[in-house]
């Protein structure tokens, strides 16, 4: 079974860099008049261990729960801020915090990827349950949560939150938790990702304003694009040639070789990925089905790509590949054209794990 400390001692913890941060980072004395982040956090894990939800839980679930708890304002460190009245916010440590916590399960405590990309998803909606119904679609909020994070886990996560700190609105901030949980029901998406009939309803419900996650679109898509996503030195050349060899690629390394173009030359890089763009319209055009192949580690990256193609009515298969990060350095390196040690770092600092509703359908390929 895994776990992120096999010691739940908080001496023990703070021996950790990241726990040792929390010491110190101030909070709002109006929502946190408990203290500073590190007590926060040892509150917020007391109440989560006493609550009886979390104890029907099995030990694995449980231990996931109990590392998200431990994480979730791990980057109030980085994004705490008094301006010049004293008011004291965070914002945006919610995101930054999910990917701290990737980085970390990833570099310094190996973690299995679908154990550790549901810690990242709780880290990351923490706070969504008290504000879901602020959201300009409350619904469509909930519905793509469901398909990153266990609803039911979150709502215990949130409610731990809640109890673990000293506020005058506490009360109404469980309120709202509960409320989640029914709005969670009402929807069926209760610990659960929400079902939508095809892939194709899912892709254009997330896609496309004005649109009901029960609708049923007819399938009008006339090709197949593969869009590959990883790290370099992760396997996507190989698995391109094995799984695709007699299907087109387009591979933006093999183009910078071609034209000698460095990856920090933007100018020359801007031109290879528009040249890229103009072969793959060539294809979509043609109904042609073809490999995109780069690393396209963050979500805006896809995006601009997945938009292009959809307006040729394709059909987009996103496969994610990903190596343990030993391996990952040991296979950058073996390679003919391997990539800077700093470089990788920086990637694995930026990724962002492609999730079930960017595409039509999304593979993830792990070692």
């Amino acid at each position: 079974m895994w776990t992120i400390s096999e010691h739940k001692e908080w001496e023990r913890l703070k021996l950790l860099d990241w726990v040792a941060d929390m010491h110190g980072v101030q909070q709002s004395p109006v929502h946190h008049a408990e203290g500073d982040v590190a007590i926060h956090t040892q509150m917020v894990l007391s109440e989560l261990v006493a609550l009886q939800e979390y104890k029907d839980l099995d030990a694995q679930a449980q231990e996931i729960l109990w590392a998200a708890a431990l994480l979730h304002d791990v980057e109030k460190r980085s994004t705490t801020i008094i301006d010049d009245n004293g008011n004291i916010t965070a914002p945006g440590h919610a995101r930054k915090g999910a990917m701290t916590a990737r980085q970390i399960l990833y570099r310094d405590i190996p973690t299995p990827f679908a154990i550790r990309e549901e810690i990242v998803g709780l880290v990351k909606y923490h706070g969504l349950p008290i504000w879901i119904f602020d959201k300009p679609d409350p619904v469509k909020a909930l519905l793509k949560t469901s398909l990153e994070a266990n609803t039911r886990w979150l709502y215990l996560l949130a409610k731990a939150d809640m109890m673990g700190r000293i506020c005058a609105d506490k009360e109404e901030m469980l309120y709202r938790v509960e409320m989640f949980r029914e709005f969670c029901l009402e929807h069926n998406c209760w610990g659960i990702p929400r079902h939508f009939e095809t892939d194709l309803a899912r892709f254009r419900y997330f896609h496309k304003e004005d649109q009901s996650p029960g609708f049923v679109p007819f399938d009008d898509t006339t090709a197949d694009v593969i869009m590959l996503s990883g790290i370099a030195g992760s396997g996507k050349d190989y698995y391109a040639a094995k799984y695709f060899k007699d299907v087109p690629v387009i591979s933006l390394d093999d183009m910078r070789r071609k034209q000698k173009v460095d990856r920090n030359d933007s100018k020359g890089n801007g031109r290879v990925i528009q040249e890229a763009t103009e072969l793959a319209k060539h294809y979509l055009r043609s109904g042609e089905k073809f490999v995109w192949n780069a690393t396209n580690i963050t979500a805006q990256m896809r995006g601009q790509l997945i938009d292009l193609f959809a307006t040729y009515n394709t059909r987009i298969c996103l496969v994610y590949i990903e190596v343990p990060y030993k391996k990952l350095i040991g296979q950058n390196k073996a390679r003919e054209y391997s990539i800077p040690a700093p470089a990788i770092e920086r990637m694995i600092d930026k990724l962002e794990v492609p999730k079930l509703w960017e595409a039509h359908q999304v593979n993830y390929v792990c070692a």
